[in-house]
């Protein structure tokens, strides 16, 4: 085993573990048919659709973008028909943004075709394989849960 970091690994095995990651997000990402929407869109959608409805404001700081990032972002998802804007209950000047019903379905399909793709690939995978794969799940939950 190579010098370790002050993690205790070894630099060479977290670049391994962290190309294999790129490439597992890159093939998920293509796993869809619906490639005319950016990640950056489909991060959104997945944020409106778990604070939603919700302000432009508190989604450009859950998605650690600028304000005028997100304006662009939530335009363009509006103008296709994925997100609706909503009066806000509680401001009558502010909007909040929502998943449309179009948007909902654009979600559910992503989650399909990359749900099939990771099931295909693991179908390859031996009995203890899929049992590794598992068993890892809760300490790559942990690696997402951290706040940068």
């Amino acid at each position: 085993m190579g010098q370790q970091d002050e993690g205790g690994l070894d630099p060479a095995e977290v670049a391994r573990l962290r190309l294999v990651i790129a490439r597992l997000n890159r093939h998920l990402m293509r796993a869809s048919d619906r490639q005319e929407f950016t990640f950056t869109q489909q991060s959104a959608l997945a944020r409106i659709e778990q604070h939603g409805p919700i302000r432009l404001g508190e989604l450009a700081g859950l998605e650690r973008v600028s304000a005028p990032s997100i304006t662009r972002t939530v335009a363009s998802l509006v103008e296709t028909g994925m997100v609706n804007r909503v009066p806000d209950p509680s401001d009558g000047r502010s909007v909040l943004v929502e998943l449309s019903p179009d948007g909902v379905e654009l979600l559910a399909h992503i989650r399909r075709r990359r749900s099939e793709l990771l099931a295909r690939r693991a179908a390859e995978l031996t009995e203890a394989e899929r049992r590794t794969l598992m068993a890892a799940l809760p300490v790559l939950e942990r690696l997402v849960a951290f706040e940068d």
